[in-house]
Formats: structure tokens, sequence, C-alpha cells
């Protein structure tokens, strides 16, 4: 059992957001003791269908008996109990806790929010600090990090894991919920998702290719994002509204989960070349933003790319310090050509920057302004 790094309030109610698969219902029961809780799992028939049809018979459990915290797994699919839950919220008698793998229906109004009442955490794929000893950076970029990963003991049935999490989330979270109308396209689309992870969006391009326009490819993305499946990375610019007239690029939320959508988990990753060069900068990024939440940092990531076509990977705005630009390397060795653009960039920046390569070269050292340096030194010293 893994011990995970997102601290929940112990008082206040609270929602807790996560993928499936991803240990909440885990973590809860490690945090919470079952004794005088009340557990309600809405993935259970006999829950939804008692809860889901008829939300006010929770208050009716309540008044039976009076509970010291409420758990309610999956409540997006019974939001209309977010009503109630409100009401008992406010007679300060117990705590609720609730969970959901998907944020569509409650962000698109058909949930009650509880106005502030609940806290939100949200929960995701394990990190390299959670993991401890058993972290495998080579395992991490081949097959991802969620917690039933880890519960296999051959490299085969991880695969049939991944793939199996993938067929679920198209049966249960699209085909269920009716979040498109024909699977076909959104399945097109999805593959091609996985296949452009951690690159610029063209939406126009891929709306050519599975046949739909472009405000349905964005629908597509934001379905995605709804359902935790992935996360944005916005272009940088001092300027919001600039920043919004710019393509962002799209993270799936775990490397595995990405390489079995884009049917690549048979590909064997090898040091040097540019899968896995890919799959680094996805752990890199995607580590940046869990622990981003679990310390709860407050940075805004963003990528920068300049009107000369250059790109950086990372910038990272941190409240009341220095910006951050983040170049990921794969390499074992960084050499002065790979710090050439990130020191011109530096030099150029309107405020100023720590500019910094993170790689797999176990030396640390300086190239020109740039400073090098192992991937795990410097997530220890930025998400503390």
């Amino acid at each position: 059992m893994f011990r995970r790094m997102q601290k929940l309030s112990k008082s206040n109610s609270l929602f807790l957001f996560g993928a499936r698969g991803t240990g909440k219902s885990t973590l809860l029961k490690q945090l919470f003791s079952s004794e005088n809780t009340l557990w309600i799992d809405l993935l259970s028939e006999q829950d939804e269908g008692r809860f889901g049809r008829y939300p006010d018979e929770l208050s009716k459990v309540l008044a039976g008996k009076e509970y010291s915290r409420v758990i309610i797994d999956e409540v997006q699919k019974a939001p209309k109990i977010l009503d109630i839950v409100q009401i008992e919220i406010e007679k300060k008698r117990s705590q609720f806790i609730l969970t959901g793998s998907s944020a569509r229906k409650l962000k698109r109004g058909a949930g009650n929010l509880l106005g502030g009442r609940a806290f939100t955490f949200h929960l995701y794929p394990l990190t390299y600090r959670e993991l401890g000893s058993q972290f495998d950076l080579m395992s991490a970029l081949q097959f991802g990090t969620l917690p039933q990963v880890f519960s296999y003991q051959n490299q085969e049935d991880i695969m049939d894991y991944l793939r199996a999490y993938v067929t679920s989330y198209l049966k249960e979270e699209i085909l269920v919920e009716q979040l498109v109308r024909s699977l076909n396209p959104f399945r097109d689309f999805i593959e091609i998702a996985a296949q452009t992870n951690g690159k610029i969006i063209n939406f126009a391009k891929i709306s050519r290719e599975i046949g739909v326009d472009d405000k349905t490819v964005k629908n597509y993305y934001q379905i995605l994002e709804d359902t935790l499946l992935g996360f944005f990375l916005p272009p940088f610019h001092r300027s919001i509204r600039k920043r919004q007239r710019e393509a962002p690029k799209f993270y799936l939320f775990d490397v595995g989960v990405k390489r079995s959508i884009a049917k690549t988990l048979k590909v064997s990753l090898v040091p040097s070349t540019y899968g896995f060069g890919d799959s680094f900068e996805h752990f890199i990024v995607s580590e940046c933003i869990r622990m981003n939440e679990y310390c709860k940092l407050d940075y805004s990531f963003s990528y920068l790319r300049t009107k000369d076509g250059v790109e950086i990977d990372l910038v990272i705005e941190r409240p009341g310090q220095q910006d951050l630009l983040i170049e990921v390397k794969s390499t074992t060795r960084v050499s002065a050509d790979d710090a050439k653009t990130l020191n011109s960039i530096a030099k150029d920046w309107d405020q100023k920057a720590q500019a910094e390569i993170w790689s797999l070269d176990e030396v640390e050292k300086r190239e020109g302004a740039v400073h090098c340096r192992h991937w795990r030194s410097a997530l220890d010293e930025y998400f503390t």
C-alpha cells in the first residue's frame, strides 16, 4: 500500500476528483476508519438505484442515525444528491466526502458544487516520491503509474490492464453517459489525441482526419479534460487575452494510458530515441502538475513558442519568485548545444528568470546562464 502525498481535510466537507483507478477509494479507506461512517458507492447498482432515483433518501437515512462522516463515491452518477448534501452540510452534523471521476455533469450545471461549502482536492497516478523504492523510470515511461499496475507480476498482465482501462473508459464514461452522439469519430479522435500528446493542437487538421468540424474537436478535448483523462498546457504570454487566442498543448493524465490509446504498448522504449524522449517529457510535465497540487504551491504552467518557432517545454510561474524556464532532455550528457536556445531566451526574458535543463545527466553544471541538473534533484528542490 502506497502512502499518498495528498493531504485531505479531516473536518471540512470536500470533493476528491481523480480519474478512475487513481486510488480515491483506497486513500479514503486508509485515512478514514469505517466506524460511524456511511459509505455510498454509486458505482453499485443498489446504491445508484436507491440514491440516484430518490436523492431524498439520504436525508431519511441520516435522520435515522447520526454519522460523523458520509462518503459518496462517484457522485457524478447521481448529481441531484448534491442538493440534499448541501442541506445536510448546513446542519453541521457530518463531514461529507464526495469523490468523482468526471466533473463534466457538475461543471455543466447539472450538479450543485455546494457554493464553497466543500474544499476541492485532486488525486493522480502515483508520483515517483509516493512509489519510493519501487519507482523505476523505465517502467514509468512504458506503463505509467496507476496504482493497479503495481499489482501485476508481468508485463503482459500490465498491458492487458491498460487496454481494458481504455475500453472501460470509452464504454462507461463516454457511451453510458452519452457524452458524444457517435462513438466512432470520438474513438478515432482519442487515438489521434494520444499520438499528438504534448504537441500544439492543430484543431483544423484533426477535424479533417476524423470528419467532424473544429467545434466538435474542441468539444472532444473538453470531454477528455472534464472526465479527468488529461489536461491542457496553455501557451505562455503575459497577456491572458493573447494566451487564449493561441492553441494549447494537451497531455493525457498517465503515460501508460497514453501508450495504450496510441496502441504503442508493445513498442519498446529505447534511450536516445524520439519515443523515449517524448515519454520522458510527458512524465516530467505530469509530475510537476501532480506535485504542485499536493504541495499547494499555486504555480502556473505553460509552454513557450517564439515567433521564430523556437519552443521551451515548460514555463513555471511561481508567486513572488522568479519564473522557471525548463527544457526537458532525456540525454545522459547535456552539452553546450543543448543549452543554446535556452540561453538566448533567458537573456531576453522581460523579467529575470531561472533557466534550467532537467535531464538524466547525473553531473550538475552550468552552460552559460543555464543550470543543468538531474530531473530528480530539480523536482525535489522546487516541489516540497
